[in-house]
């Protein structure tokens, strides 16, 4: 089984070398360990550093794109490398390289197609309190939208099969981390977290300017893929509230005819069925959402077919 090792890097000309040192050459259950760095158009020397440092291969894009399109390209690169098991990893040196045995544990033992490291957020130092809760009530989020237990859903340190890496789409231009895990709920795949250490930072995060902009680009993300992958319980949930409010003013109209002061309030009445129809087709769009949802699933089915069929083509040549 080869293994290989990803690490998407923008200008981290200062602290990668320190990364790929701390990686492990021989992993148990790899016959063969190689360390891929995608340099995100980096306007320093990361890719030079990359290979002084032993990278065995540096893939180059020609501008910055961001962390979720290096993130594809890596994905995408190291299946082309031949890799059976990909393991993504940070270019600061944030995750502790000794665990990736452990990460990868659950996927040898066909027990995970994706494993995340858990970095127990809620009890890590480097964290701010706000920052500790903010995390804790995001995962429980995400976990719920992807019908996973997923206690650390933000952490970049993980592991992918190579089927669930075919299977990967990532679609958002802001962050990998929420979007692949809600992916993998809707197909009902099975994710492991395992416990991972985390190393002192050394500069701070890059994802975002601020804890506002941050939160600006995951509730976006967050909700872009909830409409995506569980449309028919947005919707339903939606119609509900409108259904719900219509009756309100039903039953408040009714109320009041029955008391003989009915006549006032026609307003309620045509508010009501107003309410009432709005809240029937929503609910409708959702039944709408949930059929194209399905077509959806059988194009991705197709494409993971035919991407392995070409992955397999390109290994007997």
């Amino acid at each position: 089984m080869k293994l290989i090792i990803q690490i998407p890097a923008y200008n981290e000309e200062k602290y990668l070398p320190a990364a790929l040192r701390a990686l492990p050459r021989r992993i148990r259950g790899a016959r063969a360990v190689e360390v891929l760095v995608i340099d995100d158009g980096s306007t320093d020397g990361t890719a030079k550093a990359a290979k002084a440092a032993g990278a065995d291969k540096v893939l180059t894009l020609p501008a910055h794109r961001g962390l979720a399109a290096a993130f594809a390209a890596g994905l995408e690169e190291s299946l082309a490398l031949g890799a059976d098991l990909i393991v993504n990893t940070d270019a600061d040196n944030q995750y502790c390289a000794e665990d990736i045995p452990a990460l990868i544990a659950p996927i040898l033992t066909n027990r995970a197609g994706i494993s995340v490291g858990d970095r127990g957020v809620a009890a890590l130092k480097w964290f701010s309190p706000g920052k500790r809760v903010l995390q804790r009530i995001g995962s429980a989020l995400i976990g719920w939208v992807a019908g996973l237990r997923t206690p650390d859903a933000t952490s970049g340190f993980r592991a992918f099969s190579r089927d669930s890496a075919l299977r990967t789409l990532v679609m958002s231009g802001y962050s990998y981390t929420l979007e692949t895990l809600i992916q993998a709920g809707a197909r009902g795949e099975a994710v492991a977290f395992v416990p991972v250490r985390t190393n002192p930072p050394v500069r701070p995060s890059r994802l975002a300017n601020g804890i506002l902009q941050y939160l600006s680009f995951s509730g976006a993300t967050l909700l872009r893929s909830f409409v995506m992958y569980r449309p028919l319980r947005v919707f339903s949930i939606l119609g509900s509230l409108f259904l719900l409010a219509g009756l309100a003013l039903s039953v408040r109209y009714l109320y009041f005819a029955a008391s003989g002061f009915g006549a006032g309030h026609i307003q309620s009445v045509i508010l009501a069925a107003v309410l009432l129809i709005v809240g029937v087709v929503v609910f409708c769009i959702g039944l709408v959402a949930d059929l194209i949802g399905f077509n959806r699933r059988i194009l991705e089915e197709n494409l993971f077919r035919t991407r392995r069929m070409e992955l397999e083509q390109r290994r007997k040549r």
